[in-house]
C-alpha cells in the first residue's frame, strides 16, 4: 500500500475513534466536575455527584471539607502549595535513590538534574536530561515520576474546569474546591482510563515486569544489557495525561514502549483523547453544546493543518535516500515510517505531551519548523490536558474583544462582559510565555552559555535552542535531540522556565475566571457576536495565528525558514 495512503487511513481511523468518544467522555467529565451552573456556589460546586468511598476516605485522611468552596485566590494558593510539596518530594526521592527498594543499584541523581527533573514532572513537562533506563531505578520511576504523571495532569484539568465555572457562575467569587477537583479527576477519570489503556498496551507487546537488568551475549560476540521494567502501566498515563516522559531514553521509538504500528496509533489516540473531549464538557457545563463544537472546530482545523504540513514536508523525496525510502527516514523508526512518525510528531506538539517516536532534530527544516510552531501556538489545538482548554478560552476572549472593537460596543462572551479587568488578565496570560521563551533563549545565545553543546551550529542550532525553551516553557517536553542540555545552565534555568511557564498562566487564567464569576450575566442582543458560528471560528484561528506569528516570526525566520530556503 502507498505510504501516503496508509498515513491518511491512520488519520481517518484516529478521527473516527476520537469522534466516537467525544460525547460520552465529554459528558462524563462534565458530570465529574459538576455541570449545573447558577448563581449559588453550592448549586454549581464540583461536589454535585455523591463521593465514592475511596474519595471520602481521602477527604477524612487529609482533613478536607468536600463541601467547602474556594475563592479564586484560595484555589491558586492550594494549587501552588500542592505543587511546591510535589517538587520537594520528587527532588528528595531522586537525591535518596540509592537507599530505596528497587533502585537497581542506581546512584543518587545529581542536584541540578534532580531539580530539573522535579520541576519538569510536576509541571507536566517531562523534559528529560537523562536516560531513564540508566539513571532512574524502578522505585523513582513508579513512586516518583508516575505519581506526578497523574497529579500534574489532574492539576491542569482542574484549572480548566475552574475557569469554565467562571462562565457558569454569577455574583460569587467562588470557583470550586481544588482538593475535591483533584481527587475526582484522579480517582474517577485518570485511574480508570489508565488501567484500560495499560492493559491494551501490554496486550499489544509493551513490557511490564520488575525484573533486574541482565546482560546477554550478542551474535557478534559483544554484550548488551536488557532492560525490563513496569513500562506498559506508565506508558498509559504518560500519553493519556499528556506527560511524555519515556521510561527509556528512546521514548516511544523503543520497541518495549511502542512495539508495533498498532500501539503507535493507540498512543496517539491516548494523547489526543481527553484534550479533544474537553470542549464537549465545556459545552455541557455552559448549557450550550454548540459553544463546544465551535472550539472543537478550531482545534481540529489547526491539528489537521499540522498533520498535513509535517507529512507533506517529510514526504518530499529530495536526495537519493529519501527517494528510495519514499520519505525522509533519517531519525525515524522503520516500523512506523514517515506517515506514522509525522502523525505522532504533529499530535505530540499540538498537545503538551512531548512523547516522541522519532528524532525531531532529523526532520526536514520545514517539518521541524511546523513542530516548533505547533508548540509556540501555546498548544491549544487541542492542547495539553486542561491547559489547551483554558488556553483557547483566553484566546476566545481576546477574539471577542477584538470583534467588539470592530463594531464599537462592549464585547461579551457567554453572557459575561469582557471589560478592561478581564483583558488585563488575558494580556498577561498570552504575553508571559513569549517573554519567558525569548528571554531565556536570548540569554543562552548572548552569554554563549548554551551554545557549547550545539551539534549543528548556524540556523539549525538556533532552532534547537528555540525549540528547547519553547518546549520547556509550554510544558511540552519534546526535544530536537541535537542540543546537549544536561548542563548546569540548562538544568537550572530550564527548571525555572518550566515552573514559570506552567504556573504564571494558570494564575492569570484563574484570576480571569474569578473576575467573570463575580459578574451578573447579560442577555445577548442584536450586536452580540454569535460565538457558535463559522465566523467566530475563523476569527479565532486568525487571532491565534497572528498573535503567534508576530511574536515568534523573527526567530522562525532566522532558524527553520533560513535553513529550509538555503
Amino acid at each position: 500500500m502507498n505510504s501516503s495512503l496508509a498515513g491518511w487511513l491512520q488519520v481517518a481511523l484516529l478521527v473516527a475513534a476520537l469522534a466516537a468518544c467525544y460525547v460520552p467522555l465529554g459528558n462524563y467529565m462534565a458530570r465529574i466536575f459538576g455541570g449545573t451552573g447558577g448563581s449559588s456556589p453550592r448549586a454549581s460546586n464540583s461536589t454535585t455527584d455523591k463521593h465514592l468511598r475511596a474519595e471520602r476516605a481521602i477527604f477524612r485522611l487529609t482533613g478536607i471539607d468536600p463541601d467547602a468552596d474556594q475563592k479564586w485566590s484560595t484555589y491558586v494558593r492550594s494549587l501552588l502549595a500542592f505543587s511546591a510539596v510535589s517538587v520537594l518530594f520528587l527532588y528528595g526521592f531522586e537525591r535518596l535513590q540509592r537507599y530505596l527498594m528497587l533502585s537497581l543499584h542506581m546512584a543518587n541523581v545529581p542536584p541540578a538534574l534532580s531539580w530539573n527533573t522535579a520541576a519538569s514532572f510536576v509541571t507536566n513537562t517531562n523534559w528529560q536530561n537523562y536516560s531513564g533506563e540508566s539513571t532512574m531505578g524502578y522505585a523513582v520511576q513508579m513512586a516518583g515520576l508516575a505519581v506526578q504523571n497523574f497529579m500534574s495532569a489532574a492539576v491542569g484539568l482542574c484549572v480548566a474546569m475552574a475557569m469554565i465555572r467562571g462562565f457558569t457562575r454569577s455574583r460569587t467569587d467562588k470557583l470550586g474546591n481544588f482538593w475535591v477537583d483533584l481527587t475526582h479527576c484522579v480517582v474517577r477519570l485518570l485511574l480508570p482510563l489508565s488501567i484500560i489503556a495499560g492493559l491494551i498496551l501490554i496486550a499489544g507487546g509493551a513490557v511490564e515486569n520488575l525484573t533486574a537488568y541482565h546482560a546477554v551475549n550478542t551474535l557478534a560476540g559483544g554484550h548488551q544489557t536488557i532492560v525490563g521494567g513496569p513500562v506498559g502501566s506508565q506508558e498509559a498515563i504518560k500519553d493519556l495525561g499528556n506527560n511524555g516522559g519515556g521510561f527509556y531514553n528512546a521514548n516511544s521509538s523503543h520497541p518495549f514502549e511502542n512495539p508495533n504500528p498498532f500501539t503507535n496509533w493507540f498512543e496517539i489516540f491516548l494523547l489526543l483523547l481527553i484534550p479533544f473531549s474537553t470542549p464537549r464538557a465545556f459545552g455541557k457545563m455552559v448549557k450550550d453544546n454548540r459553544q463546544g463544537y465551535a472550539l472543537l472546530a478550531v482545534m481540529v482545523i489547526i491539528w489537521l493543518a499540522a498533520v498535513g504540513g509535517i507529512s507533506f514536508f517529510e514526504g518530499q523525496h529530495a536526495g537519493v535516500a529519501p527517494q528510495l525510502a519514499h520519505s525522509a527516514m533519517e531519525g525515524k523508526e522503520v516500523a512506523f515510517g514517515g506517515p506514522g512518525s509525522s502523525l505522532f510528531a504533529a499530535s505530540t506538539t499540538t498537545t503538551s505531551t512531548g512523547s516522541v517516536n522519532s528524532f525531531h532534530d532529523s526532520f526536514t527544516p520545514f517539518g521541524g519548523g511546523i513542530a516548533l510552531f505547533d508548540i509556540a501556538l501555546g498548544e491549544i489545538a487541542p492542547g495539553g490536558i486542561g491547559a489547551g482548554m483554558y488556553g483557547i478560552l483566553v484566546l476566545a476572549i481576546v477574539t471577542v474583544f477584538v470583534a467588539g472593537l470592530m463594531v464599537g460596543r462592549t464585547p461579551e462572551y457567554l453572557g459575561k462582559k469582557i471589560r478592561p479587568t478581564e483583558m488585563k488578565y488575558a494580556a498577561l496570560y498570552f504575553l508571559t510565555l513569549p517573554t519567558i521563551i525569548l528571554t531565556s533563549a536570548g540569554l543562552s545565545l548572548g552569554l554563549k552559555i548554551g551554545t557549547s553543546r550545539i551539534d549543528n551550529p548556524g540556523p539549525h542550532g538556533l532552532t534547537e535552542i528555540m525549540y528547547a525553551f519553547t518546549s520547556m516553557a509550554n510544558n511540552n517536553g519534546s526535544a530536537f535531540a541535537g542540543l546537549g542540555t544536561n548542563t548546569t545552565w540548562y538544568n537550572t534555568v530550564g527548571g525555572i522556565v518550566m515552573l514559570l511557564g506552567r504556573f504564571a498562566p494558570e494564575i492569570f487564567a484563574l484570576g480571569l475566571a474569578g473576575s467573570l464569576a463575580r459578574q451578573q450575566p447579560v442577555p445577548a442582543s442584536a450586536g452580540t457576536l454569535d460565538t457558535r458560528k463559522p465566523l467566530f471560528v475563523g476569527m479565532l484561528i486568525a487571532v491565534i495565528l497572528v498573535l503567534v506569528g508576530l511574536t515568534y516570526f523573527p526567530a522562525l525566520a532566522l532558524g527553520p525558514f533560513a535553513e529550509g530556503l538555503h
